[in-house]
């Protein structure tokens, strides 16, 4: 296999860069290394473009040749490969960013430790305490007997089906299709109001 060099002098003129990426989909090394003579220092350019620290930058060169590795076999236009490489490694600079933006670094983990947890939000509060007050005020309006069976089906520890057969006079087998029809009509009191 001829180097990129002698490639070049071979044909006394630049080198093809379609026919070099053809030849490096079918596994070419030296058409490999030809690429990345050619097209390396656009990708460190792109690196100091965007400032990224020299093992940031060595990551993204790194991933725009993985990325071309993966694609260079459905390359619409492989003529147009220094575009395509240039395009994924502004992305791959920009993912490199977008991920240091998520890291917090702190020298201590007391740094952390004065961290407040946070509840749901206020909005969140509100809108479950009103959820809440409508279920309830819903409640009122089924039969005294189907209250008592979901207050006793929600509290907490929930009451076990013969506790709910004693209190409220109910076979066992009719409690779970009982409360069936009680949340039926109170899902459908809470769509009407």
């Amino acid at each position: 296999m001829a180097s990129p060099a002698a490639l070049a002098q071979e044909t006394a003129g630049p080198v093809d860069v379609g026919q070099l990426v053809r030849r490096a989909a079918a596994g070419d090394r030296s058409a490999w290394e030809g690429l990345v003579d050619q097209f390396g220092r656009l990708i460190w350019a792109m690196t100091r473009d965007f400032r990224l620290a020299e093992s940031d930058a060595a990551d993204v060169f790194q991933a725009t040749w993985l990325r071309l590795l993966e694609h260079i076999d459905r390359l619409e236009y492989p003529e147009r490969v220094g575009s395509w490489i240039a395009t994924t490694a502004r992305h791959e600079c920009l993912r490199t960013i977008a991920g240091r933006k998520r890291m917090v670094l702190v020298h201590d983990d007391s740094a952390l430790g004065g961290a407040i947890a946070h509840g749901p939000a206020a909005d969140e509060r509100v809108l479950a305490e009103e959820s809440a007050t409508a279920v309830r005020d819903a409640m009122t309006h089924l039969p005294w007997r189907w209250q008592r069976l979901l207050e006793l089906l929600m509290a907490d520890p929930p009451a076990s089906y013969a506790e709910i057969s004693d209190q409220l006079g109910l076979p066992v087998g009719s409690i779970g299709p009982t409360r069936g029809r009680c949340l039926e009509r109170l899902r459908l009191i809470l769509q009407s109001a």
